[in-house]
């Protein structure tokens, strides 16, 4: 009898623990469910960089020193004593023009002074002895430079090397001169690959009757295996992938519904020449297309985004 009466208690717990284990089950579900995206928090932002029609060029670089075109150390034709300096440096000289004289005198013995004689025209670059040094034929009295034009000599390997010609164009930079750029040809190529270094030693000539450049100098030097005009180039932080996967983003002017985002297409691209952070594109875009050049990570086709930035091509 009294078993009977404990029954109801019984029910009334169990009914108790089965309403606490729900009320718990339901805020768990609730805790675990993620917050409903928004249609705001599924637009990307981005910057942009518009395709543009521009010059872009193949180039092999190299550092190298300059020096004058012609050259030539000054050697006295006699024996004897420095008497008298009638050029200095930095003095312009001619062919066979007089730089100097030398006393030949001996003891008991007097004789005309001997002239020194410039093989070349050009500048005095150096001169090497003072007045009253004893000299003899092997003695080099002096430098004589034409810089009308001047040189740099560039080893290219032998890779390369079908695709250099002789009138081929190079431009040169130097350090005193920041902002110019001069202009130079190929003027020689060697016939013979260094063994060793599997390179080819090549010449390139600029002109410079401005005398701006000196021997000596610094120059950095492009030499420019091919070209091409106007033609779409893109930064190259907008290109993803590699190979036959290569590709980029374009932002296009198509809106999503709410007209406040613009849908982003994966458009495939061919490479041709990349200069730097230039890439120029044959293939998949044309002038004016907005490609993504930041934020893309996260973009996938069909995605929507909002411009941010747009950065130009400055070069």
């Amino acid at each position: 009898m009294s078993l009977l009466k404990n029954i109801p208690v019984f029910n009334r717990r169990l009914n108790f623990v089965f309403t606490a284990l729900a009320l718990s089950m339901s805020f768990f579900l609730a805790g675990c469910n993620p917050k409903q995206k928004t249609v705001e928090d599924s637009v990307f932002a981005v910057a942009v960089s518009p395709v543009v029609l521009d010059e872009i060029q193949e180039t092999l670089d190299y550092a190298g020193s300059v020096r004058a075109k012609e050259e030539a150390l000054v050697y006295p034709k006699t024996s004897g004593k420095i008497m008298e300096k009638i050029k200095e440096e930095g003095n312009s000289v001619e062919k066979g023009e007089v730089m100097g004289y030398i006393d030949r005198d001996e003891i008991g013995f007097t004789f005309e002074k001997a002239p020194i004689e410039s093989p070349l025209r050009g500048i005095v670059g150096r001169v090497y002895v003072d007045q009253g040094v004893q000299v003899t034929p092997q003695t080099p009295i002096a430098l004589v430079v034409d810089m009308d034009s001047v040189e740099v000599d560039l080893n290219i390997p032998e890779k390369y090397f079908p695709r250099v010609s002789m009138g081929q164009k190079a431009v040169i930079k130097v350090d005193a001169y920041p902002d110019a750029e001069f202009s130079g040809r190929v003027s020689k190529i060697s016939p013979v690959v260094d063994t060793e270094t599997r390179t080819a030693p090549i010449e390139i000539t600029i002109s410079n009757i401005d005398h701006r450049l000196h021997s000596g100098m610094f120059a950095r030097i492009k030499l420019i295996l091919s070209e091409h005009e106007r033609v779409p180039v893109v930064l190259k932080e907008s290109v993803l992938g590699r190979g036959t996967d290569t590709y980029v983003y374009v932002v296009s002017s198509q809106k999503d519904s709410s007209g406040k985002a613009n849908i982003i297409q994966r458009k495939n691209i061919k490479i041709g020449i990349k200069d730097g952070s230039y890439y120029e594109v044959t293939e998949g875009l044309k002038e004016g297309d907005l490609t993504v050049v930041a934020g893309q990570n996260r973009l996938y086709e069909g995605a929507l985004a909002k411009v941010q930035e747009t950065r130009g091509i400055e070069r």
